[in-house]
């Protein structure tokens, strides 16, 4: 029977609200300062021309001085404010993505690569607060400061009022048909960017491999190809942007000189009209000449961080596609309830599984299809099957690593969901087919941040035969992925794990012998048996025979059985 409803898909986490506009503004009031600042100039130019006495000179400096003044002050409260409110925004958006790479299932079908997802969140986020610090605050003032700009030259003169009013619009209209061009290129760019470092992290990961194929030159090839190709987007990017700043440059450019030219030709008479009600006095033309570059400025500003939008944009909506909906692990908390419960019950745990499915989309084939199974506290028990059969599936679903898209897996007769997964798990011991080693000690890599004491960890030590390598390394750090240790010395530290686990009550082994050699997957072997005697439910899925002999039962998921011929002096040697 097929499951009655699919994987559920986990809601988005919450969106990120948007940063304060406040400190935007505050640069908005800073910039409008520039006003009384220009009805200064001309009033101090006409009084020159004018032969005023040296008084007023004084105090239209002095004036000026403190416009300016309060005007820088109110500009870099405001710049504090922004960048405050875009650098919180951006860390909001980061741990949201954070949060959702955290609870992305082992067995989530999309789940972005690590090169991409570091990429992502480390370079690209970066470019989310320019993009709100600079573009909301020249966006806020397009809004404000060219309209009251506007009003202003229009109250003296409505020929140059007209000239800024028909130049203004031809600016927006260009910049943003070069803006959708401009986005389109940063996301291509920030896209290039990341799958260069995938590229770079998967090659150094694969680097032993790559010698030994001598496939060295080829992925150098690769590496240059994909060098070039991102060589090449910049250059697009830069290109687009220098493209904007030089159309915005030229209309600009021509507002401002027919606005001089129309000031200059009316103080010499040669244009008599334009005003109201007469013609321009000194002071006049000056205000309205000071206020023309100024009325351009916004828009300059906005042409100047259109490249910051585009590429904010764009690292917005990489960040987004880092939280792809898919199976989600259950729980996720630090587990500290469960320890303590754990502390209480060190009986081997039970296990029930009733009408077990999974699958990882609504449109994808069943890889567990109605599995039932009672395992009794103590026992050990095979999961067997062919590779594809669903071994590591259940094995994921019964740690809690996803959640099954019909029935139910129960603990000690607790379900495991989201309410119940942290406390399950951390009783239980996992031993992986390939270990993850982090780039740490020995001994970190036994404790992984848990609470365990150091007699706990000399035992666990002791029984995963991990001595001598520890007198070896003493506190040297491993390298990253298990660089420097054998396949057989990362399976050890894996048992050494298990066994430092407080209050293990129940094993789980994923495939714990494939691919290793007879004397080191005998050794596993008994290292298992030895961790479940100490009183723990040993459940392993594999494929291996010798394996499948040494426990109480085997379950089958596709069907087949394992050759036991051997079962019986298997069975003694791994107990001898």
């Amino acid at each position: 029977m097929p499951p009655s409803s699919a994987t559920p898909s986990p809601s988005r986490p919450a969106v990120a609200t948007r940063p304060s506009a406040q400190g935007a503004w505050w640069q908005v009031i800073a910039t409008l300062l520039w006003l009384p600042q220009a009805a200064v100039i001309a009033w101090g130019i006409e009084a020159i021309h004018r032969q005023a006495a040296w008084v007023q000179l004084l105090q239209a400096c002095v004036l000026f001085l403190a416009l300016g003044l309060l005007r820088a002050l109110v500009d870099g409260y405001g710049l504090r404010r922004a960048f405050a409110a875009a650098r919180a925004h951006t860390q909001q958006l980061r741990q949201q993505a954070l949060q959702a790479l955290a609870q992305h299932s082992p067995l989530h079908p999309l789940r972005p690569s690590a090169g991409l997802a570091a990429s992502v969140l480390n370079e690209q986020a970066d470019h989310i607060t320019p993009y709100f610090a600079r573009y909301t605050t020249a966006r806020a003032k397009v809004m404000v400061v060219p309209l009251v700009i506007l009003v202003c030259v229009f109250s003296l003169s409505w020929v140059a009022g007209l000239v800024l009013l028909v130049a203004a619009p031809l600016i927006p209209i260009f910049m943003a048909l070069v803006g959708w061009r401009a986005e389109a290129a940063s996301k291509k760019h920030l896209q290039d960017v990341g799958n260069l470092n995938q590229f770079l992290l998967d090659r150094l990961q694969g680097l032993a491999s790559i010698r030994g194929l001598g496939a060295v030159a080829q992925v150098a090839q690769q590496l240059s190809n994909t060098a070039d190709q991102l060589r090449a987007n910049t250059m697009a990017v830069l290109k687009i942007a220098f493209l904007s700043s030089a159309v915005l440059e030229l209309f600009s450019a021509l507002g401002v000189a027919l606005v001089a030219v129309y000031v200059g030709f009316h103080l010499l008479g040669q244009i008599p009209f334009g005003s109201w009600g007469g013609s321009l006095g000194l002071a006049q033309a000056m205000f309205v000449l000071l206020l023309a570059p100024a009325f351009f400025e916004p828009l300059r500003e906005l042409s100047a961080v259109w490249h910051d939008k585009a590429a904010g944009v764009a690292a917005e909506q990489a960040l987004q596609a880092l939280q792809q909906p898919g199976p989600q692990l259950l729980g996720g908390g630090d587990g500290s309830q469960g320890r303590m419960a754990s502390a209480h019950n060190a009986a081997a745990a039970a296990l029930t599984i009733d009408c077990l499915s999974f699958q990882y989309s609504a449109d994808s084939p069943l890889v567990v299809n109605a599995l039932t199974a009672r395992i009794e506290p103590g026992e050990r028990v095979a999961l067997w099957g062919e590779s594809g059969s669903g071994k590591s599936t259940v094995m994921a679903l019964i740690a809690g690593l996803a959640a099954p898209s019909a029935g139910s897996i129960h603990i000690d007769g607790l379900p495991m969901d989201a309410v119940h997964a942290d406390s399950l798990r951390s009783s239980m011991a996992w031993v992986a087919q390939k270990p993850h080693v982090l780039a740490a000690s020995l001994m970190d890599n036994i404790r992984l941040g848990r609470d365990i004491d150091d007699a706990a960890l000399e035992q666990a030590v002791q029984s995963a035969a991990l001595g001598p390598v520890l007198a070896l390394r003493g506190n040297t750090v491993v390298g990253d992925g298990g660089l420097g240790l054998s396949g057989g010395e990362a399976l050890r530290l894996t048992l050494a794990r298990a066994a430092a686990t407080p209050g293990c009550r129940l094993i789980l082994a994923d495939e714990p012998t494939a691919h290793l050699d007879a004397e080191t997957a005998q050794f596993v072997r008994q290292g298992l048996l030895a961790l479940a005697a100490r009183g723990a439910t040993l459940v392993v899925a594999t494929h291996d025979p010798l394996l499948a002999a040494c426990m109480d039962r085997v379950l089958s998921l596709d069907g087949s059985q394992p050759a036991v011929h051997t079962a019986h002096a298997v069975a003694a040697g791994s107990r001898a």
